[in-house]
């Protein structure tokens, strides 16, 4: 017998969300390496106004109008017709494949601050990540939802430490560098940015699973803001902390936040941020699974894949035969740099994103009239 569907509450879609795009700054790190001390907060706050406003603006009105399983595929196929679905659901389906494995590769680095010997063992331990996730995602949306929560809070908590004890270091002797790009290679800016806008993606991700969201209009506009700000203030602390402290960039970009935590607040503290680092990284995996396994599930409805992977789990509802098979594909991707990986990302996801930009204007000219409980507002 069938369990009843149960939807995802507005608190829970906001953990989900903040998995989804960033998870706390864990990934940040190599910025202060590429844009120095003078340039990162520079960067930080202007990359968000041309790279992720636009983005959650467009999501946010085309969600209202089409609060669909699917997101950002139904709203191209709509737009733009089946040719470009096609487009954008083999795109945002190989960059998120690529996102996925980052992120179980993150984990061994963060465990390594208690074991480090734990890099001999990084392929079974990120194998087991992969396949406990699809475990928990075949289980349904709400246990994810329920679990991002707590790993939600799990990695916030240690940055508020971080903070309050930061605050209480520094207090009375806080200073900021002038920031100016003068004086940056254009490689160096340009992999800066390469960290920024993979540590502020995914927006659009969140939408795939719509339909089982309860009041879905009205939850996902109270749930992408509250991510964006606590994302956007999560990140400037951060780094804020990191160029008060004088940590070398070298050190940051090696050794993580776990050494900003150490060297401000001691052991303790690096522990701490640790320990959040690997719920970053598990709680990132879990969400972005969530999202991409709905993909396969509606371009199988369309024929574009195999009908095999639009089959549902016949107690959880959930997609089960798209959750396994990115969960294989994903098994071997970790094999993968970092590098190689984020630069992947980000082009193919820029990519899949122009697509929901002319989707967006396209339904503006063909349903002019539809109901849009968010529309963009006009800049004048």
């Amino acid at each position: 017998m069938a369990i009843p569907v149960k939807k995802l509450k507005t608190i829970q879609l906001a953990a989900v969300i903040f998995l989804t795009v960033s998870g706390g700054p864990y990934g940040l790190e190599p910025l202060l390496t590429y844009a120095g001390n003078n340039a990162a907060i520079l960067l930080l706050l202007i990359t968000p106004l041309f790279w992720d406003i636009p983005s959650v603006f467009t999501v946010l009105e085309l969600n209202s109008m089409m609060p669909v399983t699917g997101g950002y595929y139904q709203w191209v196929k709509r737009g733009l017709g089946l040719r470009w679905a096609f487009y954008e659901g083999w795109w945002t389906w190989l960059y998120t494949f690529v996102d996925l494995a980052i992120y179980p590769v993150l984990f061994v680095e963060y465990v390594s601050f208690f074991f480090p010997q734990v890099d001999a063992y990084k392929i079974p331990v990120c194998l087991v990540i992969i396949w406990s996730s699809a475990a928990l995602n075949i289980r349904g949306i709400v246990p994810v939802g329920k679990t991002s929560v707590f790993l939600g809070v799990v990695v916030l908590a240690p940055f508020v430490l971080l903070f309050g004890v930061a605050l209480s270091k520094y207090a009375g002797h806080i200073s900021i560098p002038a920031q100016t790009l003068k004086g940056h290679s254009f490689s160096s800016i340009g992999l800066a940015l390469y960290t920024i806008m993979w540590n502020f993606i995914g927006w659009d991700n969140t939408t795939t699973y719509a339909e089982e969201v309860d009041k879905p209009r009205k939850s996902y506009i109270a749930s992408i803001v509250t991510a964006f700000l606590i994302v956007l203030m999560i990140y400037s602390i951060a780094v804020l902390i990191s160029i008060q402290s004088g940590i070398s960039a070298a050190v940051l970009k090696e050794q993580g936040f776990p050494a900003l935590g150490t060297l401000v607040g001691g052991k303790w503290l690096g522990a701490l941020i640790a320990a959040g680092g690997m719920a970053s990284a598990l709680g990132l995996y879990s969400a972005v699974l969530l999202s991409v396994s709905r993909v396969p599930q509606v371009m199988a409805n369309d024929k574009l894949l195999p009908v095999k992977l639009s089959t549902l789990h016949p107690k959880f509802n959930s997609p089960y035969v798209s959750i396994l098979t990115c969960s294989v594909v994903v098994s071997f991707m970790i094999l993968w740099t970092f590098g190689e990986l984020l630069i992947i990302d980000v082009t193919v996801y820029g990519a899949a994103l122009f697509l929901e930009y002319i989707a967006l204007v396209r339904l503006r000219i063909i349903a002019p009239d539809e109901h849009r409980p968010f529309k963009i507002p006009p800049l004048l």
